[in-house]
């Protein structure tokens, strides 16, 4: 981990938090160099006890503006809850003048494999 290229703009969230480390590393390689996302941010979400990575993620159908999308990386044996969820939001809100009403939450395995899930703030009607 320590050579890759990626490295040095997560060492310090990796040394502070170092049980969501391999999250962090392996989701940011993945919207980087994977997704293409660009202006790519990296946050630190003190409740949550962890980074989270905000980017400019490009359209993914014709017609559609990139999207400034929020993703928080989690391993697949953490536990998760309603007021984690919610901290993260909290976290987002002080942080970023223009936070975001959905975030990703990245679950990922350590055979490299990554699901994305939308978390919406609130209720929302489901797309159609």
């Amino acid at each position: 981990m320590q050579s890759h290229s990626s490295h040095p703009r997560l060492s310090e969230l990796i040394k502070k938090y170092s049980k969501s480390a391999s999250a962090l590393f392996q989701t940011f390689n993945d919207v980087t160099l994977v997704q293409k996302w660009t202006d790519i941010q990296v946050l630190e979400l003190l409740k949550c006890g962890r980074g989270a990575i905000k980017g400019i993620r490009p359209s993914l159908t014709a017609g559609e503006p990139p999207s400034t999308c929020v993703v928080v990386p989690c391993g697949l044996t953490e536990s998760l809850s309603t007021s984690w969820i919610r901290d993260a939001f909290d976290a987002l809100d002080n942080q970023l003048a223009d936070a975001p009403e959905t975030l990703f939450v990245a679950i990922c395995s350590e055979d490299s494999s990554i699901v994305y899930y939308k978390i919406s703030k609130g209720i929302t009607k489901p797309q159609v």
